[in-house]
């Protein structure tokens, strides 16, 4: 077994186990997404967590909101979840700042609180079920370093971040800054990318890539959303091949450009997973249970799941062997010559 899964197992077996028979009046459960712009919260987090949570409570009702990256929408969404009587809200929040006062409101309700794939800092969450956003920095860094080796005077790459209202924006700089400054590879421009947006990112790009014409040999992208919108501009710029891009959540298009060429590596984090594991620890906190975590984070008990870098040799072991897509998802037309170089058969697996 791999080490990514045992480290995914170990969280589920700490939150699973014969939950108790259910209560007349099961508990009704809240998720709160942040935004829809990355494809993972409608595709994964939000389907997984749903059928988790029915499967393991029948009685349990599950109230989504989706906040569209809009902090005071999520704020209100999560008021109405009270006004609901929710016994649980596991937010994955907008602006972890403003977050603290939904946390507030919960906590003079009663109501428990998982703070969901990002951590809300100086507020009384309950726990804490995310990645390790600075390990996941940390590969990032890692693998563009190795990509990009030595470079000459005046070249560099540029470090497209995430949101700043994000606090795992804070957490994959912290990793990123444990690896660059001792590779020997400048930084030409840094940008904290509004919402995350591709469009936003592309945008940066474009104007660097003028403004340091000749001299970008990569780019540290924070996600595979960003990603996109920083392969966009090289493209545009007329790259060919582009320089080595990073990104992160292992999205069906990102592996796709990975496979051609066009991508240099994702982090996949087992979002499956992380959903379950959330679903999971929803249901018991729900049913008045105190289930123990392995660690803790800022005083907060936490599951911190294990990310994994994966690059072109890695997407038949990782992805598809793994079961996170199938060949015939990955290999769709465009890609089946770049698919078989890879031994990867469009239509099966």
């Amino acid at each position: 077994m791999t080490r990514w899964a045992w480290v995914a197992l170990v969280a589920l077996l700490l939150l699973t186990g014969c939950a108790p028979a259910a209560d007349p009046a099961e508990p009704t459960i809240a998720l709160l997404l942040p935004e829809s712009k990355t494809s993972r919260y409608e595709s994964v987090d939000r389907p997984v967590f749903e059928q988790v949570v029915h499967e393991r409570c029948p009685g349990c009702r599950v109230l989504y909101f989706n906040a569209g990256q809009d902090a005071a929408r999520q704020q209100a969404q999560a008021e109405s979840a009270l006004t609901q009587d929710a016994s649980v809200l596991v937010l994955d929040a907008v602006d972890a700042a403003a977050a603290r006062s939904v946390v507030d409101q919960a906590e003079a309700r009663g109501v428990r609180v998982i703070a969901y794939d990002r951590a809300i800092a100086d507020a009384p969450v309950d726990y804490l079920v995310a990645y390790d956003a600075e390990q996941v920095g940390k590969l990032q860094a890692q693998a563009l370093v190795s990509a990009v080796g030595d470079v000459e005077p005046g070249q560099g790459i540029l470090q497209v971040n995430g949101a700043v209202t994000d606090p795992n924006t804070a957490a994959l700089r912290a990793g990123v800054a444990e690896v660059l400054p001792g590779s020997g590879i400048p930084v030409l421009a840094t940008y904290d990318t509004p919402d995350w947006s591709p469009d936003k990112a592309q945008e940066w790009v474009q104007g660097q890539l003028t403004e340091f014409a000749g001299r970008v040999v990569g780019v540290l992208a924070a996600n595979d959303g960003t990603a996109a919108g920083a392969i966009a501009a090289l493209r545009g710029a007329g790259l060919d091949p582009v320089p080595p891009v990073t990104g992160q959540d292992a999205e069906l298009a990102a592996i796709q450009r990975i496979v051609s060429g066009d991508q240099y590596m994702t982090v996949y984090k087992a979002i499956s997973q992380q959903a379950r594991t959330a679903a999971e620890l929803a249901v018991r906190i729900g049913r008045g249970e105190s289930p123990a975590a392995a660690v803790q984070v800022d005083g907060v008990p936490a599951v911190l799941l294990a990310p994994v870098p994966v690059t072109r040799k890695d997407v038949a072991d990782v992805i598809v062997a793994g079961g996170v897509y199938t060949a015939a998802q990955i290999c769709t037309p465009a890609y089946r010559e770049a698919c078989a170089q890879l031994g990867l058969v469009g239509g099966n697996g």
